[in-house]
């Protein structure tokens, strides 16, 4: 993902078509969740990319055909890059990858999810996906903004992967922050979309030009 101004805009609300063409000159790409493609329908992602890249956040989670047949799907509507989970194994997300390559996109896995409860499970296991997600010639990793040091942590271990983070905003997690610790993007919603989109994202684009 080509950065410019280190901000990727989540696009959890049904206006998104409309917040999406009054923020891009800030953002560098749109991500889109089930909230919104299963209320408006998958072609909303390549309407979304007429305004700037669009990452398909389906958290892929299958066994190796099924994870396929999600990106595939993704990709065949536009979508420059998926999100998986890294917990299903190096089958799954190889499967998605094979898709991606046919189209040109990116892959990105989820180490730890930025919530508190991202913490019980995926934290003990999340060095481990990053090493596999390496090994297997993935784009980038998915990292909480909510925990800094384990930015830092996976930043080490990912060689040139892209790290995204989210939970900045709504979950406390800091931009300038993540990106200090070795984020390359950071992926805020409600904190833009949520009260005058143009002017949340001007002033979050002008912050981190100190840091980028």
């Amino acid at each position: 993902m080509e950065r410019r101004t280190g901000i990727i805009a989540a696009l959890d609300t049904t206006n998104a078509l409309n917040i999406a063409r009054e923020i891009r000159e800030y953002v560098d790409a749109f991500k889109v969740n089930y909230p919104l493609v299963l209320s408006e329908g998958i072609s909303v992602v390549k309407e979304l990319s007429s305004y700037g890249p669009v990452i398909a956040d389906f958290k892929i989670a299958d066994v190796p055909h099924i994870s396929a047949m999600i990106a595939e799907i993704a990709f065949e509507n536009g979508a420059k890059a998926v999100i998986t989970h890294g917990f299903t194994g190096s089958d799954s997300v190889k499967a998605v990858l094979d898709v991606a390559s046919r189209y040109n996109g990116e892959v990105y896995v989820v180490t730890e999810l930025s919530s508190a409860g991202g913490q019980e499970f995926m934290t003990g296991v999340a060095e481990r996906i990053v090493e596999m997600a390496r090994n297997l010639g993935c784009h980038g990793l998915i990292a909480p903004a909510t925990r800094p040091e384990r930015i830092r942590k996976l930043r080490e271990l990912a060689g040139n992967m892209q790290i995204l983070s989210p939970g900045v905003g709504a979950q406390g997690g800091k931009a300038a922050e993540a990106i200090r610790a070795g984020a390359d993007f950071v992926i805020v919603g409600r904190s833009i979309y949520e009260g005058n989109a143009v002017e949340n994202a001007r002033l979050l684009a002008e912050q981190l030009k100190e840091v980028i």
